[in-house]
């Protein structure tokens, strides 16, 4: 066998693998291994082609961007801001037609703007804003599609763990990644609010008959919260994306700026509610742990895989079959698009990204596409899986979260699928109007 047919082989196993349950991350590095072995028919080769590319994966200390924002990110949902963004939305949105959907989005594309995490979003506005819309009247299937389907808000807005991963798999600036996702983050943000007010207005059974109350509502038992409270951490925001924006801040020196703010906020709102303990703080930093060493672990893995498919020949093997076939850009990215829409049925974002990114991103280059637009492009591909069964990792999170077995998982899939709808529509505008991505750049 050639190498381009063992490469090949390698990549039929590991989707195989991938389907059979194996975590991601184990099947990129076995198989690549086995594969370089393989083609080498050395395994000691094989041995130290794994030692060198795990040391050279992540031996840059950009990647201290990764903790740090994870940091950033828990401290933030462990001092309940998520309740109190709510809070302050419902207040000034509270009587518009669908309005509490509308606050909910809102909040989420603040808290977005300070976590990253579309499964945090998700996990922490389950808890906040569904109780409160279906105790106001707001149908089952509404309340969860709109926290399912704002909470993919995270992985677009800046600062986005999605964003960072692609940036590590690109080699692309990640501070121009998260410039590129502020437009498109806005304007998802904005189409969502559009949407709700649409379906209030014109499919009212679909949404509900929600009471006429004032706004301002407490929930969970809260008491109300000013607006002039959230100042703080809008001043966070301003603080870490206008340092990137203004060449102020790294992206590494942004992380350490906002997780230290993330934790003087804790701690002063620790002062005026109910004290958060030290076990409460040191569970944030084993999560923190975890989350890193998992993130880094696949990007050891995406490291080894690409190694791999190249000296297999595979991305230069495609380039030329393209080339061939004399297809064009339009075609290919309709294709790229069309495959990421598919294998976001069954797998999740990260697994979707370090498996095709390795096979694409030269093909992109040689058409001499723009790798930042491309990344924005390919985060908003792949978040829509987050909405889509049969694995919409989002609403999995949500169920499980609210643990109703009256709220079906087919109520939430049907209530985020007008979201799915909306989020491929600005998919399209960004891919036809690349300027949206690249404005401010």
């Amino acid at each position: 066998m050639t190498a381009l047919d063992i490469g090949w082989i390698m990549l039929a196993a590991m989707l195989l693998l991938i389907w059979l349950g194996m975590h991601v991350g184990v099947a990129l590095s076995l198989l690549s291994v086995v594969g370089v072995w393989l083609m080498r028919d050395n395994f000691v080769l094989a041995a130290k082609f794994l030692a060198l590319s795990a040391y050279d994966a992540i031996a840059n200390h950009i990647f201290g961007v990764v903790p740090l924002f994870v940091l950033m990110g828990l401290l933030i949902s462990m001092s309940d801001i998520g309740r109190d963004m709510f809070q302050v939305a419902n207040q000034l949105l509270g009587r518009v037609r669908g309005g509490l959907g509308v606050a909910t989005v809102a909040a989420n594309a603040v808290f977005a703007a300070i976590t990253g995490i579309s499964i945090a979003s998700a996990a922490v506005f389950t808890k906040v804003a569904i109780p409160e819309m279906l105790k106001l009247g707001y149908t089952a299937r509404f309340a969860t599609g709109v926290v399912a389907g704002s909470s993919v808000l995270g992985m677009l807005i800046p600062p986005s763990l999605l964003l960072i991963v692609y940036g590590f798999l690109a080699e692309t600036s990640i501070g121009s990644l998260f410039i590129a996702g502020i437009i498109p983050g806005l304007l998802l943000s904005l189409a969502f609010a559009l949407l709700i007010v649409v379906l209030a207005k014109r499919f009212p059974a679909f949404v509900g008959a929600p009471k006429n109350v004032a706004g301002g509502v407490a929930t969970d038992g809260g008491p109300p919260v000013g607006i002039l409270s959230m100042a703080p951490v809008v001043g966070l925001i301003v603080l870490v994306l206008g340092g990137i924006y203004g060449g102020f801040f790294t992206p590494t020196e942004a992380g350490a700026v906002g997780a230290l703010g993330a934790l003087l906020l804790a701690l002063g709102r620790q002062r005026k509610k109910a004290p958060i303990g030290l076990p409460e703080y040191w569970r944030v930093l084993i999560e923190t742990g975890h989350v890193t060493v998992s993130i880094c672990f696949l990007l050891i893995a995406a490291s080894i895989y690409t190694r791999m498919l190249g000296l297999a020949g595979i991305p230069q093997f495609l380039v030329g079959l393209i080339e061939t076939a004399d297809l064009g850009f339009a075609a290919f990215l309709a294709i790229y698009v069309l495959l990421i829409l598919v294998m976001g049925t069954v797998l999740d974002s990260t697994s979707i990204m370090l498996v095709v990114l390795p096979l694409v991103l030269p093909i992109a280059q040689a058409f001499g596409a723009d790798l930042v637009w491309f990344g924005i492009v390919t985060v908003l591909a792949v978040e829509i899986g987050l909405l889509t069964p049969p694995l919409g990792i989002a609403v999995y999170v949500i169920k499980s979260t609210l643990n109703d077995p009256a709220i079906r998982l087919g109520d939430i899939f049907a209530g985020a699928a007008p979201f799915a709808a909306i989020m491929l529509a600005v998919l399209l505008l960004v891919i036809f109007f690349p300027w949206l991505s690249l404005a401010l750049l």
